[in-house]
């Protein structure tokens, strides 16, 4: 039985929690196109879970679960698609796509790299991390144990530094 309630509310709950969509979504895809897809197809995967959701959890880690879950398959999804896709030269997609003044923090492009090439679930995983929510609710959103939650981001961590230390000149 839901404890949202309304059409309304729901609404309102998930307006209230939309970072959480944006966050997720621009976790698993880079074109602006598909993070909004992305975003419509985890909304209404909430729309047809919400009557479901009991209120154990709290909202926002409800939420989480399941865009992960939809982001997880629309990327599984998307991977394929682009099997068939003929190759661009990604430097004239970069240089079409972003204005000249747009000066970005190195460190932050350089751990959204190594985030990008992660496993769909780790990804999944350094979000959550990322966000702080503890070891436990990653655990719960993620369908794994509390215990693997620790290890999987202890060696996650460590291979994000032997990378960053071959980056050293």
């Amino acid at each position: 039985m839901s404890t949202i309630g309304s059409h309304d509310a729901f609404v309102d709950l998930v307006d209230r929690h939309r970072g959480i969509l944006f966050k997720v979504a621009g976790a698993y895809c880079q074109d602006p196109s598909d993070r909004e897809d992305l975003i419509a197809e985890i909304v209404v995967a909430l729309w047809r879970a919400h009557a479901r959701f009991d209120g154990r959890s709290s909202f926002a880690t409800w939420t989480y679960r399941i865009a992960v879950n939809v982001a997880i398959a629309f990327y599984r999804r998307d991977v394929r698609r682009r099997r068939d896709l003929v190759p661009v030269e990604e430097s004239i997609l970069a240089a079409i796509a972003a204005p000249a003044e747009a000066a970005q923090d190195e460190r932050l492009d350089f751990l959204r790299e190594l985030i990008d090439r992660l496993e769909p679930l780790d990804r999944a995983l350094m979000l959550l991390y990322l966000d702080e929510y503890p070891h436990g609710e990653i655990a719960a959103m993620l369908g794994i144990s509390e215990s693997n939650v620790g290890t999987k981001i202890g060696r996650i961590k460590e291979r994000f530094r032997r990378t960053a230390a071959q980056r050293q000149p």
